[in-house]
């Protein structure tokens, strides 16, 4: 694409007939480099605002279409967007491919595109964009995180940043430093959200149809930088003003899917499960059939999820596409469903970095009490029947000695447990209504229930 008699043709189109992806298009950085040295010779610094602007008024359609502002507002934008691509070139060369350089080259890309993101919040404010336009919002907004990560990665990376670090000395924190342009970028973001949260235009005219594009990448953000809390904020936002929303369902389904999902996770680590399986479940069922990556995500907290709220393990078949997942949790779901408590703690230890990385070990280990509770009624079941009275059936015996349970727990392990720990975990079962029945202390028995003493196996 150049500045030129193809491009302003293009642009009157587009206009006329209300295209906002493909306006959106003509604001993308994903292009090749020999496109964006086209785009930066085309034009100089001097002049470029004043051949788009005769450009796009000289165009009949054009003006037939657009308000004297918003040909200025437009005016304005891609002389911004010329500016950015003539920066991202500029990296793109001194990196070679690589992503690496001595110089903050993706620092000042990203200064570059803040300053495009500006002037497009302009167009809206001052210049009178109509609401078909948001697709631009979403284009310079999801790149605009893209270059704050590189930025970030760049910056941490740098030689100058460390010549930087070591001058500050005591007055430079470097844990609060590593991603200083994706915070950054995420209060733009905010900016954004506002700016069609705000609109006050009838519902067809309104910016409020990109409020969930853009709150799910302020999500995506938020959950980068580790800030929950503010995540939270971005959910209330949307609940309060649903009256002036338009409804959910209306919106495209890839938004709909992807703002379950942070919604599922972030109730998830609130342990709120049954609102996130509820959530993830949405997500999971709306999913695109072929979007393998993202039903991976889902069923990484999907299935957590399940082992706490229904004590439901995932089956071979669900877990055949995704070879990740089978490697995390077939491990862990073979030793709850044997009862082997060992293994299982051996489990969850081998995939702890995995676990603690994705936020779900603590969930995870809660998954013991289920294998305990698996290796309890294996004990319950293997003392067999009672004999049964003259016209009466068997019933399974009921009195089970705490040194039964006591070699089963110990079973597999090189250390010995003694009965005052196992009445322990015994008393945390029945209280957790994972078996029921109670604890002679006196007897050293444990007098189990005769119909359902472990509530949901069938025992």
């Amino acid at each position: 694409m150049e500045f030129d008699t193809h491009f302003f043709n293009e642009f009157a189109d587009i206009i006329s007939q209300q295209d906002g992806y493909a306006l959106g298009r003509t604001l993308s950085p994903d292009i090749s480099n020999e496109s964006l040295r086209r785009i930066f010779r085309s034009q100089n610094a001097h002049n470029v605002k004043n051949a788009l602007k005769r450009g796009l008024q000289g165009n009949a359609a054009l003006v037939g279409g657009l308000e004297h502002q918003e040909v200025q507002g437009w005016v304005d934008i891609y002389a911004s967007y010329w500016n950015a691509t003539g920066v991202l070139l500029t990296a793109r060369e001194a990196t070679g491919g690589t992503g690496k350089t001595s110089e903050l080259v993706w620092t000042k890309v990203y200064e570059a595109w803040t300053e495009l993101l500006n002037v497009l919040i302009r167009g809206y404010q001052n210049s009178g964009f109509e609401a078909w336009t948001i697709p631009c919002l979403y284009t310079v907004c999801k790149h605009l995180r893209v270059f704050a990560m590189q930025a970030d990665e760049e910056r941490n990376h740098s030689s100058a940043f460390d010549d930087t670090a070591a001058a500050l000395q005591d007055d430079f924190d470097p844990e609060t430093n590593k991603r200083q342009k994706l915070e950054d970028c995420a209060r733009a973001l905010s900016r954004v959200f506002m700016l069609c949260q705000t609109d006050r235009a009838s519902l067809e005219e309104s910016r409020k149809w990109g409020s969930y594009y853009i709150a799910n990448l302020l999500l995506k953000t938020y959950f980068k930088l580790n800030s929950a809390s503010l995540s939270k904020n971005i959910l209330n936002s949307l609940r309060v003003g649903t009256r002036d929303m338009p409804k959910f369902s209306a919106f495209p389904k890839s938004q709909q899917v992807t703002f379950k999902y942070h919604e599922g996770v972030l109730a998830f680590l609130e342990e709120n499960y049954v609102l996130a399986e509820e959530c993830l479940t949405e997500a999971w069922n709306s999913c695109y059939v072929n979007a393998k990556k993202n039903k991976e995500l889902i069923l990484t907290y999907l299935i957590p999820c399940h082992l706490i709220t229904s004590h439901t393990l995932p089956t071979k078949k669900l877990l055949e596409p995704f070879p990740r997942l089978q490697k995390l949790f077939l491990p862990l779901c073979r030793c709850i469903k044997r009862g082997e408590l060992h293994k299982f703690d051996l489990a969850l230890q081998e995939g702890e970095d995995e676990f603690v990385k994705r936020r779900i070990y603590l969930t995870l280990e809660r998954g013991r009490d289920i294998a305990l509770r698996n290796l309890l009624r294996k004990v319950f079941v293997a003392r067999g029947f009672e004999e049964a009275k003259e016209g009466e059936k068997p019933a399974r015996r009921t009195r089970v000695p705490v040194a039964e349970f006591a070699a089963a727990i110990s079973l597999g392990s090189q250390e010995k447990i003694d009965n005052d720990e196992v009445e322990c975990l015994l008393a945390n079962m029945i209280y957790k209504n994972h078996m029921k029945g109670y604890i002679s202390r006196q007897h050293g028995i444990v007098v189990l229930s005769k119909s359902g003493a472990f509530p949901g196996t069938g025992v």
